[in-house]
């Protein structure tokens, strides 16, 4: 006589299950990281997601990498814009890519809401600091005139055709007016690599990779890429005042949301992940990672990525770089 009172009850407690299941998964943020787990753009999505879950919830971070960083980007693109789904937007899927590969899957200028700059890295020129003092270059002057000397005779390595780091290498040499060898890695661990074991003269790496390497002296820095020096390194002097007064280049990342996003929602956005930044903890944190949270606004960061973008498309064309 109990059976159906008793399916009746293991169905509504399944039912309540589910709900939960579909409550909890509606109360999840994700914030979907374009790249392997481990790098500094991962482990900042990382700090920055707890700290903003007493605002939005439960936060998690997940990756899906490939296509430098187009498969993730696109995966945000073409989530609901329900602010649920946000991304990790760089300097490479955003204003670099879209005219590195001839067939994009997204539209970096329309398919998304800017939400907030995380990250501005500088960039800095290092050579091996052992092969450096061998050829008697202790400054970014000393290097452009020995390449002026040597023509064809350096060579600096990247992460690969179309990477920042090419792409700083072909401004240094059209700015500098010197003969170069570009040497395309597989990625920049094994470019960082090949400068340690001197196998490459020198290479434009994002300070935060550079810097410990820099401070135990297995790197001689040149000069940050920046307008302004640097804060983790200030006795570094820029391009600028090496003589190379139109070169500025930096390494960034911000967050991002699929295009229709409503403005409540990305208001609702900025505003956790612009507090999060400022936290002590988050500042601790990322400045353990040698990078400094740069909290803007969502009309800022939508600035910036469409300067950035109108920049690369020559820097691109004069660099020569495809990659399909």
């Amino acid at each position: 006589m109990f059976k159906p009172f008793l399916k009746s009850t293991v169905g509504v407690m399944a039912a309540l299950c589910v709900s939960s299941v579909a409550v909890a998964q509606q109360d999840t943020t994700r914030i979907i990281v374009p790249f392997a787990a481990g790098g500094p753009i991962d482990v900042s999505a990382r700090v920055l997601a707890e700290a903003v879950k007493e605002d939005l919830g439960t936060v998690i971070v997940e990756n899906k990498p490939g296509a430098g960083g187009n498969i993730g980007v696109d995966y945000v693109a073409k989530s609901d814009p329900d602010g649920k789904t946000i991304g990790i937007a760089t300097l490479a899927s955003h204003a670099v890519n879209p005219w590195l590969f001839s067939d994009m899957p997204f539209d970096a200028a329309t398919d998304f809401e800017a939400v907030s700059l995380m990250v501005l890295v500088p960039n800095v020129l290092v050579m091996n600091k052992e092969h450096a003092d061998k050829l008697g270059i202790d400054t970014l002057e000393d290097l452009i005139a020995y390449a002026k000397e040597h023509p064809g005779e350096l060579d600096y390595g990247s992460g690969g055709n179309g990477s920042g780091g090419h792409l700083a290498g072909e401004l240094f040499k059209n700015q500098a007016e010197v003969d170069v060898v570009h040497i395309p890695y597989n990625g920049g661990a094994p470019a960082q690599k090949a400068l340690l074991s001197a196998e490459v003269d020198f290479t434009f790496d994002n300070l935060a990779t550079a810097a410990p390497n820099i401070q135990n002296g297995m790197l001689k820095a040149l000069a940050v890429t920046t307008d302004e020096r640097s804060e983790i390194l200030p006795e570094l002097p820029t391009m600028k005042e090496g003589g190379l007064d139109e070169f500025s280049i930096s390494t960034w990342w911000g967050l991002v949301a699929p295009a229709g996003t409503p403005a409540e929602t990305i208001e609702k956005l900025n505003t956790a992940f612009t507090n999060g930044m400022q936290t002590e903890e988050v500042q601790e944190r990322f400045g353990n990672l040698l990078i400094t949270p740069m909290p803007t606004t969502a009309e800022e960061f939508d600035e910036l990525m469409s300067d950035e973008r109108n920049r690369y498309e020559t820097i691109v064309e004069m660099a020569g770089a495809k990659v399909d």
